[in-house]
């Protein structure tokens, strides 16, 4: 084939993302479609997969415009670790108390699942240990508990649970093989010994899937990148706008894809900490060997880059936690409005703000002063695994102008620098040190968020070349299973580079190492006060 290219398909939380690469990684084209998002109270979040494929479609059909279809060589599908419930047939099936049976996933960020992570966590069964020794409710697992004990009969009904990668991955191709990158990550699988643990279901209530063979959840794993079935097929070509038989990869979790899509650059895998800030934030750390991190998920075997281990972590709200800081602020509705009249988002418009206000990147810390966020809206994932960990914005006073606005959003983000270095020492603790943060993810495109980052934990912050890193991994995927590289490493090397790097400032460095201490008294008084 003359000039392959190769697509990738993202699905985040709020939407669907097509992406045309060259065997470079250069990007060719793009297009986007946003998603449906259910949501009820803080604990509810539901998507439907119909609406989501349609979205897939809709944007595959917008980049390829214009480009010849067959020339596509490969595809990989990404997507968020949300749980796919279908009923026979393969349609929909609710899992929503409204009883519509469109709303049939249960959203990462869904945590309706708290008492059921807390009784298993309980039990401390020994597959624990490869999830930093504490479930979470973002996991398919303790979801799958609810569905059993809320909505019997929607789980007796169920004909198969998916992680969304892995039914994008179906939709396309009809191959129920699962990629050992979701259920390694978010169902227990123990891919290092190419098992289901039977006895941690049975333990946990859940036994009749493991009697079942574990038919429901997936009887085939393979490694990211491992093409399924017979390709493309031609309902889902058609659905597409491309030739059936084109080579479909085994997926990845959306975070999980940005990270094959920067942490070959510079130094290597080994090296480099992923960091993917969008929505949610994660950390993915590779080593050779397993390191057991209390807190973090993992160590998890091929659940990202073949044949290498993966620690993971982050947290379950950060451009969320932004947004919502910001919106407590009386300012808030007058800058936003300044912003759109700027065709900005208030994030961009702010950080554009405090930058000309301090002068250069570093001295922007200057501007939080007395203020300190813990940005913990959605409980902490990592390192203390406790969903029920709260935000804490400390340091208030009466001042209502846009300058207040600035300083909260600066001191936001230092939250966050502070979040993500604490998962650094507590790897580094473990025995998995890192040298430097390669940075992808929509929440952190901005110089001034990479320099915070850098500055507050005193890492360099390397960004891609790659203006879309997330879907980039993606195709990544698709150029593994269209045989274009021997494997996934020289794919990465081959189709990623690094571009701007951030290097810690040393005065600004001294400034975050302050208030970090005081960051860390904040959260442990709140989580002693909880004890009490």
């Amino acid at each position: 084939m003359k000039d392959p290219i190769f697509l990738g398909i993202d699905v985040g939380t709020g939407s669907a993302r097509a992406g045309l690469f060259d065997a470079a990684g250069r990007m060719l084209s793009s297009a986007k479609r946003d998603i449906l998002l259910w949501r009820e109270g803080a604990d509810i979040a539901e998507q439907s997969s119909d609406d989501i494929w349609s979205a897939v479609c809709a944007a595959t059909r917008e980049a390829v415009a214009g480009i010849d279809p067959a020339r596509v060589a490969g595809i990989g599908f990404d997507a968020t670790c949300s749980l796919v419930v279908l009923g026979p047939g393969g349609q929909p099936i609710s899992v929503s108390a409204s009883g519509d049976d469109a709303r049939n996933i249960v959203v990462w960020m869904d945590h309706r699942a708290v008492a059921q992570a807390e009784r298993i966590n309980a039990q401390g069964h020994s597959v624990l240990r490869y999830v930093g020794d504490v479930i979470s409710p973002e996991m398919e697992t303790p979801k799958l508990l609810w569905l059993r004990e809320t909505m019997p009969r929607t789980y007796a009904e169920a004909w198969q649970f998916f992680d969304l990668a892995d039914y994008l991955g179906w939709r396309a191709t009809g191959d129920l093989a699962r990629s050992s990158c979701t259920v390694t990550c978010k169902w227990t699988y123990l891919a290092h010994e190419d098992r289901w643990d039977p006895d941690y279901f049975r333990s946990i209530g859940l036994g009749d899937l493991a009697e079942d063979g574990f038919a429901r959840i997936g009887q085939r794993i393979v490694a990211p990148g491992t093409p399924l079935g017979s390709g493309l097929s031609a309902a889902a070509a058609a659905d597409l706008g491309l030739p059936p038989g084109i080579p479909v990869a085994a997926g990845l979790i959306d975070a999980h894809a940005g990270g094959i899509g920067t942490v070959g650059m510079a130094g290597g895998a080994e090296s480099n900490l992923a960091y993917v800030f969008g929505t949610s934030s994660c950390t993915m750390t590779t080593t050779r060997d397993p390191v057991f991190v209390p807190g973090v998920w993992g160590p998890y075997y091929q659940a990202m880059v073949p044949g290498m281990w993966l620690n993971e972590g982050g947290q379950s709200a950060a451009g969320a936690a932004i947004e919502q800081l910001l919106s407590f602020h009386p300012a808030a509705a007058e800058a936003g409005a300044t912003a759109r009249a700027a065709g900005q988002p208030l994030p961009v418009w702010l950080a554009a703000r405090a930058q000309d206000k301090a002068g250069s990147l570093s001295p922007v810390v200057t501007l939080a002063g007395g203020l300190h966020v813990v940005p913990e809206f959605l409980g902490n994932r990592a390192p203390f695994a406790d969903p029920h960990a709260r935000a804490i914005v400390a340091g208030l006073g009466m001042e209502r102008d846009l300058d207040s606005l600035v300083a909260l959003y600066v001191a936001g983000l230092c939250g966050i620098a502070y979040g993500l270095r604490q998962i650094i020492e507590a790897q580094d603790k473990a025995g998995a040190p890192i040298e430097r943060i390669v940075i992808s993810g929509g929440a952190g495109q901005l110089d001034l968020v990479r320099q915070l980052l850098a500055d507050g934990t005193g890492k360099p912050v390397l960004g891609s070349e790659a203006a879309e890193p997330v879907l980039l991994g993606s195709a990544i995927l698709g150029a593994v299973a269209a045989g274009r590289f021997a494997d996934m490493r020289d794919a990465m090397a081959a189709m990623s580079r690094p571009a701007a790097e951030y290097r810690p400032d040393a005065a600004a460095t001294r400034t975050h190492d302050a208030r970090f201490a005081t960051f860390r008294a904040l959260q442990s008084a709140l989580r002693d006060s909880r004890r009490g």
